[in-house]
């Protein structure tokens, strides 16, 4: 009889040892619950809380939610319950024990991450990965790349968003950006001093962080392995809504809040390592450059964005961000040697930065894409063309890979028309992204805005 994957994870979760770092940590804090979390389609966090005394077993067991969590039990405009109806069976959810974490807010509390799973009892594919499940996707696939081509993703993230409240404010002189000012970092010492103290707790290696456009604050972490990096991407959330509960403020992931300022993108900075080397970068070479295999990963996945686009900017809101060129997102589909203006930067040797994804991607998704484009790129040796010179926005060149869409019902079309990454991410995720988005899609194309009552309101006669 053969032992299933959720059959693997309890039994690994039952080994001799496998607990004691988990439980040594309930002792010392004196945590009484802990939350069994998972990370929908669209990067909200679910799961449930559980009494410390029953970590032991139901670490070893899991625990059961309804299956259309994962679709934030979203019902479409016609009244049907997305990722499975009512009716839909449970998935089991597993927890990782090496993401177990006390909260330093309240160390009564403490947190792990859940792999997610079909219960035992389904006639089809009994204890098989939960096809919906995110993150357990991103790191089947990353496994999967990594044993074929002894290559790791490692990735770091520019986490931007936007805080308001009273007592911080933003100022600046007509036609000049904040961005830099120390005397801004200090008017936002509360948000940046708490965030960095959680995260330090929380196991990040805080590196840097500015103050870039109106309340708007990025703090960066070390980059790491690209399942590590998305997990502490959706824990850095989190503590920033904590923070902004205790400071009485607001924090925002929207990826574009106002006109005519920056929006809040979440860069990913990636490179590509087999063991300890670099295989972006030729030893000893100081000029921007890119190896053979750093421009075939490139090109898949410059190649694969449109249809990605669904992922990176995963909301109506994300192409406000698009559209307000000039403020240092892309508009276009193409790459450049240190220039912003540009879909993919090399922004040192070593390191690209795709541009694309926003503040309110989720990242097990957008990392997911990421691995899928670039082993196509490296499969089939994609050409990623020249890099570009000079400002994208006023380029003339031609574009080698097709249009950047720039409405939400543009990139749905789009990631409908790349059977290649619909295939790799699987047809039941796939098919559900398109259905939830679908979806906002339609509520949005319905909805009468302030903008048109504006325009229209008293426009005839």
């Amino acid at each position: 009889m053969s032992s299933t994957a959720l059959d693997l994870h309890r039994q690994a979760n039952s080994a001799p040892g496998a607990l004691d770092a988990a439980l040594a940590a309930i002792k010392d804090y004196g945590v009484e619950f802990v939350y069994f979390q998972a990370v929908t389609i669209t990067a909200r966090v679910v799961g449930k809380v559980i009494p410390a005394d029953q970590f032991a077993r139901l670490a070893t067991r899991g625990v059961m939610q309804h299956r259309t969590a994962v679709a934030n039990l979203q019902s479409t405009r016609e009244g049907v319950l997305l990722g499975g109806g009512v009716g839909a069976a449970e998935y089991c959810a597993v927890p990782d024990l090496d993401t177990f974490a006390v909260l330093p807010w309240d160390h009564k509390i403490a947190r792990v991450f859940c792999s997610l799973y079909e219960p035992d009892h389904v006639l089809t594919d009994p204890g098989a990965p939960f096809a919906s499940d995110t993150r357990g996707l991103m790191k089947r696939l990353h496994a999967d790349f990594t044993a074929r081509t002894g290559l790791e993703l490692r990735t770091g993230t520019e986490p931007e968003m936007t805080w308001e409240g009273p007592g911080f404010t933003t100022t600046s002189r007509p036609d000049s950006s904040p961005a830099y000012h120390i005397e801004h970092l200090e008017r936002y010492r509360a948000v940046y001093q708490k965030v960095i103290t959680y995260a330090k707790f929380m196991g990040f290696e805080m590196v840097e962080g500015d103050f870039e456009d109106a309340g708007q604050v990025e703090l960066n972490w070390m980059f790491d392995h690209a399942d590590a990096t998305a997990d502490r991407l959706v824990t850095y959330r989190q503590i920033c809504k904590q923070v902004a509960r205790e400071l009485g403020i607001e924090a925002s992931f929207m990826p574009k809040p106002g006109m005519g300022y920056m929006g809040n993108g979440c860069h990913h900075n990636f490179s590509l390592w087999r063991g300890d080397t670099n295989i972006l970068a030729e030893e000893g070479r100081h000029d921007l450059h890119l190896t053979e295999e750093g421009q075939y990963a490139l090109g898949g996945l410059l190649t694969h964005t449109p249809g990605a686009m669904l992922i990176m900017g995963s909301t109506v809101n994300s192409y406000k961000r698009y559209w307000d060129a000039g403020q240092f997102a892309p508009s276009k589909i193409n790459w450049g040697l240190d220039n912003k203006t540009c879909t993919v930067r090399l922004s040192a040797n070593g390191r690209l930065e795709y541009k694309l994804p926003d503040a309110a991607c989720n990242p097990y998704l957008t990392h997911a894409a990421m691995l899928v484009s670039i082993d196509d790129g490296l499969k089939n040796q994609i050409n990623p063309g020249e890099p570009t010179a000079g400002s994208s926005y006023e380029s003339t060149a031609p574009e080698l890979f097709g249009k950047l869409p720039l409405t939400l019902g543009e990139s749905l079309a789009a990631f409908d028309a790349d059977d290649y990454l619909k295939s790799a991410l699987g047809e039941p995720l796939s098919k559900l992204l398109l259905e939830y988005k679908t979806d906002e899609w339609a509520r949005f194309n319905s909805a009468v805005t302030d903008w048109e009552r504006m325009m229209y309101w008293d426009d005839t006669p």
